[in-house]
């Protein structure tokens, strides 16, 4: 079995069914326990990071958005230190510009914190120069699929609308117990279930009604980007007239590539509304790319800022008690 077969596979919208490693070997024309001992592999080589239900913190309920802090280069890793014992930030990285500290934040709709309280808190702890919230107003594209040879490469995207949606308790602990790495196992959502005291088929039925929600947003496998070869990890932004924005928005989610891209709010320290993340083998790489796409849309005004530092990448584990316990800490040591 070629690795590259069983990664390009692993990384699509795996069905939910009782034995996904059989239905990927049927897939492959490979036996059920060659995946498995595949798999096993990748993960020990730190090629695959996690195989789990992917799901979208909004649609589950909470309140998340792109910060970015401008921070003392002597400073930044002490303050990325703070920022991480948030239990809501998923992705932290120092990146090329004057505000060089970026993270994604999520908050709990039952919090004692809203999101720009917990950011403010964040900054007036780190003694950060500034900070800005970068809020999502439209999602274009988001899920990460490294299974492209050439940047250039295209695919169909379909605009989703990420709405919060009301979820049963069953959900929630659901939700809870498949967030993490699945069982590599012939049956791992039987194993699951019986962490809950529930039938393999509640749960797999479950699983298919918060897909169908919107909640989750594929069962596939994660990589490390670094370690499957795309070491150039760039966030093109670029400053783009409203009413081009869609156009704009939807050509470049059409590069398998670009990862995420999103339209965001602006502020008087931040003028760029068009977000697009780009994965590549090489700087030169990226940054060829961007003006060649530049070029064809006709944008200039725009940046495209590196990741020189990776703090914390890890998926948000929602529902977790973890959260309301950062609030407290907060809250009894800082008057807010």
């Amino acid at each position: 079995m070629l690795r590259e077969e069983l990664l390009k596979e692993i990384q699509s919208n795996i069905p939910i069914v009782s034995r996904p490693f059989k239905y990927l070997g049927e897939r492959l024309g490979v036996d059920e326990g060659e995946v498995i001992k595949a798999v096993k592999s990748l993960k020990e080589e730190g090629i695959i990071r996690q195989v789990s239900p992917i799901y979208d913190t909004k649609a589950a309920g909470y309140d998340s958005s792109l910060v970015a802090f401008k921070v003392p280069r002597d400073r930044i890793l002490e303050v990325a230190k703070l920022v991480n014992t948030h239990p809501g930030v998923s992705h932290n990285y120092e990146r090329e510009h004057d505000f060089n500290l970026w993270f994604t934040l999520a908050v709990p709709p039952d919090g004692e914190m809203s999101l720009e309280e917990t950011v403010s808190l964040l900054a007036k702890l780190g003694k950060v120069e500034g900070y800005v919230v970068l809020r999502t107003l439209k999602t274009y594209k988001i899920g990460v699929k490294l299974d492209y040879k050439e940047l250039t490469e295209r695919e169909e995207v379909k605009i989703q609308d990420r709405k919060k949606t009301q979820l049963t308790e069953l959900e929630k602990e659901v939700i809870r117990v498949s967030q993490k790495d699945i069982p590599l196992v012939e049956a791992p959502f039987a194993e699951l279930a019986k962490t809950l005291g529930v039938t393999e088929e509640e749960f797999l039925q479950t699983l298919r009604v918060l897909q169908n929600k919107g909640v989750m947003r594929r069962f596939s496998a994660i990589l490390f980007h670094r370690r499957a070869g795309f070491r150039a990890n760039g966030m093109a932004v670029w400053r783009v007239p409203e009413d081009r924005i869609d156009q704009i928005g939807i050509h470049l989610a059409s590069y398998k590539s670009v990862s995420h891209c999103y339209w965001r709010t602006t502020n008087q320290h931040w003028s760029y509304n068009l977000f697009s993340m780009i994965h590549g083998k090489t700087k030169e790489e990226v940054l060829s790319f961007v003006e060649k796409v530049g070029e064809e849309v006709g944008i200039y005004d725009r940046e495209t800022l590196f990741s020189t530092r990776e703090f914390k990448k890890r998926r948000v584990e929602l529902f977790s008690e973890e959260f309301y316990e950062w609030e407290r800490e907060k809250l009894s040591l800082h008057t807010y």
